[in-house]
């Protein structure tokens, strides 16, 4: 056996980035919309914008049709609420597991055992492209170190995953990123590696990356100044409770991190159950109108 042979067998090639975006491809005005919607959120994690960011959708994507139709609906929702959210759908096309399960539609996208990744990526990019176009932004987990460089310029708002952000390869591409990120607090409620990510990502990196030629370089960052802490809740309970947003605003402060921060409404902040989301919303909003400025 040789020493250099892998485990494996390749199954197929896909197209590089340049490839993808050359068959569909982003064109200049929508790519102005996504930068200017990129600046609103940058200002509102900056305190420079009053509103909220309001990121929705749902868990992952399978249904592009049914994906489509949430994003006409959020869209006709933006125009009677824009003066005070800012809506961002919620386009997850990677799914961490904890264990194994279906990887989301960049890795299986006729949902059957097939992996056909080529397909899944170029439904990726299709899917996000035709959500812009209907006038609504995209926010997507940044997953795979690999996979984003086929659609990244379509996002608005990413975040890394309560198992990544304690990950070095994903703070060093983040803080490449040209949009806001958030890290999320770990499953077991910590949130040290999540702050810790966001200070790391705002920092300059070398790294090891691709280039749209899909060639492996070295990449020399300048930092992301818009990362942020997303409290999801853990295994020790919600942490969207006022006391918990305190303690997390001093550990940030402690770590040179903004104190603007995301609750998500969902995972274990609603105990994983979808009935309870309003009620980690409502208790958010409240906490807001009672003077919480994170």
């Amino acid at each position: 056996m040789q020493t250099d042979s892998f485990a494996t067998t390749i199954a197929s090639e896909l197209l590089t980035p340049q490839q993808l975006k050359a068959q569909i491809p982003l064109d200049a005005s929508l790519e102005t919309e996504i930068e200017a919607s990129r600046r609103t959120l940058s200002e509102i994690l900056t305190g420079n914008d009053p509103r909220l960011i309001l990121i929705v959708g749902p868990c992952s994507i399978h249904d592009t049709t049914a994906a489509l139709q949430f994003a006409r609906n959020l869209r006709t929702l933006s125009e009677s609420i824009g003066d005070v959210f800012v809506p961002v759908m919620r386009v997850y096309c990677e799914k961490p597991r904890t264990l194994y399960g279906w990887k989301g539609i960049v890795y299986d996208p006729d949902v059957d055992g097939t992996q056909n990744i080529a397909k899944g990526l170029l439904r990726t990019r299709e899917l996000m492209l035709e959500i812009n176009r209907l006038g609504v932004r995209v926010a997507t987990e940044f997953l795979d170190p690999l996979t984003f460089h086929y659609y990244y310029d379509l996002v608005t708002w990413g975040s890394i995953g309560a198992r990544t952000s304690t990950s070095q390869i994903h703070r060093q591409f983040a803080s490449g990123l040209p949009l806001p990120v958030g890290f999320k607090n770990s499953t077991t409620g910590c949130l040290l590696g999540a702050t810790l990510g966001a200070a790391s990502a705002q920092k300059p990196h070398c790294h090891i990356g691709l280039t749209p030629e899909g060639k492996g370089s070295v990449f020399n960052t300048s930092g992301n100044p818009y990362t942020h802490l997303v409290l999801r809740g853990g295994a020790d309970g919600p942490n969207y409770p006022p006391d918990r947003i305190a303690a997390a605003k001093l550990m940030l402060r402690e770590h040179g991190v903004s104190t603007r921060l995301i609750v998500d409404c969902s995972h274990d902040n609603s105990g994983k159950d979808p009935h309870k989301q309003c009620q980690v919303f409502q208790s958010v909003i409240q906490q807001i109108q009672e003077g919480e400025t994170s």
